[in-house]
């Protein structure tokens, strides 16, 4: 049961320890003839389709969340059994470094040079659980390690321009040395919504409900301006999402999501480590709750 563990203690727990607060595997270098000839949003509908085949990615994350600033990552991920492992690097960090997050066996580990070393009692991680990372608003659960817009599954984000009324392409690009077409466009809830009550059959019926889901958990107050760059397999190469945000208990403001993830490789193998428990701290249970 989703409550059984004091999260809310644990959270705060896990934000004491915090910051403070390559190769090419997605596609041919040219992009193809009758790939260049689509509609844009039949364009990007394809994308979209393709990337339920994706099962494991490799990926940069890079810009500015309202949570945390400017930030930079890269993750490995992987969906049967769910696993990721990132590391992320924060700027203007009260502790300058690394955080080492992985997500395996339903479990949350942080680690990595950017932690806390006092709070670890001579061990080099801590961990946290249950833990859920990849799914829509009201699933995922990093305890504060991760901003909510990094603890959605980024094949799923890639896929928000299929909901769009305005897609247009803007040109052939090269993204980390493959040729890509890039489109760009807004997105609304209420657009996702209607896509997903036109949807026909389960199956669309099901990936059009992630893709709300995951869109809610973004917090976009208003539109969300999004590019799209699909490389010559009519994959997802690159996309850039922008939005202002609602306001949160931490940021009472809101704030300005911008970020930028590029596929470095789809389908890779993926293998996502527990560290040793020997070697391991945990944070599952606080004694303020007791």
């Amino acid at each position: 049961m989703r409550d059984s563990v004091p999260r809310r203690a644990t959270g705060v727990a896990f934000a004491a320890v915090l910051l403070g607060g390559g190769a090419v595997g997605c596609g041919d270098e040219s992009v193809k003839e009758d790939s260049a000839m689509l509609a844009p949003s039949a364009a990007v509908a394809k994308a979209a389709e393709k990337a339920e085949d994706i099962t494991s990615l490799h990926y940069r994350v890079s810009g500015t969340v309202p949570e945390r600033g400017r930030l930079t990552a890269e993750t490995s991920m992987k969906t049967k059994p769910a696993a990721m492992t990132m590391v992320m690097t924060v700027a203007g960090a009260r502790k300058p470094g690394e955080l080492d997050i992985r997500f395996v066996g339903k479990a949350i580990y942080l680690g990595g040079s950017g932690v806390d070393t006092a709070k670890l009692g001579g061990k080099s991680w801590f961990k946290a659980e249950p833990a859920v990372w990849g799914r829509g608003a009201a699933d995922n659960e990093s305890y504060g390690v991760l901003p909510r817009s990094m603890e959605v599954s980024p094949v799923v984000q890639s896929t928000f321009l299929a909901g769009s009324k305005d897609v247009r392409r803007v040109g052939t690009e090269t993204v980390d040395g493959t040729k890509a077409l890039h489109y760009r466009g807004t997105v609304t809830s209420r657009e996702l919504r209607a896509a997903q009550s036109a949807a026909k059959g389960e199956d669309t019926w099901d990936a059009r409900t992630e893709r709300v889901d995951q869109f809610v958990n973004l917090g976009v107050d208003g539109a969300l301006t999004m590019d799209l760059w699909v490389d010559g397999d009519d994959h997802a190469k690159q996309f850039r999402v922008r939005a202002k945000t609602y306001p949160t208990q931490n940021d009472t403001d809101g704030g300005t999501l911008d970020l930028t993830v590029t596929f470095l490789d789809i389908n890779p193998s993926v293998t996502v480590k527990t560290p040793p428990a020997e070697d391991t701290t945990s944070l599952s249970a606080d004694p303020q709750d007791g």
